[in-house]
């Protein structure tokens, strides 16, 4: 089975880029390349594709565009999966984008379209109804929320933090174990802790653990 896209990059350079990094994936199609909003919502409605993978800044305006199309996504096409690319971590846009909720919702760096790997995996888990998150991207909430003197992070160890990172990242406990040269067992107790000092749902299922870090992470008021 392959996974259909809609790729929207106004530059150039990278657009292309991009296309020639997904059209060497064997499960992946690439069913339009658009350059503006109006043009990436009018390829979304004729071609209904699995996944929207978007920059974020785009004419006609070259501020929210992304947002948009994810915005649009939700209301008229919710199976669609859109994954935003940006040039930097902006805490602003990924709270937007997660204010209705994380399912098939993502936010890459640019950088990363370098790694096929990367990308593809992105691809694949907002395809699948998950998240997808830059690193850095959960690095940069995790440093707002602790220098806000959130409570529930106050609360946190150390550890207990990167174990946060890795389960917004849509870690398994097995991998967080291999990242952090924990043993699993190490790893359940971190995280049962986690979450019964977050007060949060404590599920052994990858996507609802996952959104609940991720909501907790992009909430403004806390």
């Amino acid at each position: 089975m392959t996974i259909s896209i809609v790729l929207a990059e106004d530059n150039l350079l990278v657009r292309e880029g991009a296309l020639r990094l997904l059209d060497g994936m064997a499960e992946i199609t690439v069913l339009a390349a658009c350059d503006d909003l109006d043009t990436t919502l009018a390829a979304i409605g004729v071609h209904q594709p699995d996944v929207v993978l978007t920059d974020i800044r785009m004419p006609p305006t070259n501020t929210t565009e992304g947002l948009k199309v994810a915005d649009e996504c939700r209301r008229h096409h919710p199976t669609i999966g859109v994954l935003l690319l940006s040039q930097y971590v902006e805490v602003g846009y990924v709270r937007s984008l997660l204010e209705h909720g994380t399912e098939r919702r993502g936010y890459l760096l640019k950088e990363r379209i370098g790694d096929p790997a990367d990308l593809l995996r992105a691809i694949r888990d907002v395809h699948a109804g998950g998240s997808a998150f830059d690193s850095k991207v959960i690095e940069a909430l995790v440093s707002i929320r602790t220098s806000t003197h959130d409570p529930g992070l106050a609360r946190l160890s150390p550890r207990e933090r990167q174990v946060l990172g890795c389960i917004a990242r849509g870690h398994t406990n097995a991998s967080i174990a291999e990242e952090l040269f924990l043993t699993r067992h190490a790893v359940e107790k971190h995280i049962n802790s986690i979450f019964i000092k977050l007060g949060l749902s404590g599920s052994e299922q990858h996507h609802p653990r996952v959104r609940a870090a991720l909501l907790y992470l992009a909430e403004v008021n806390h």
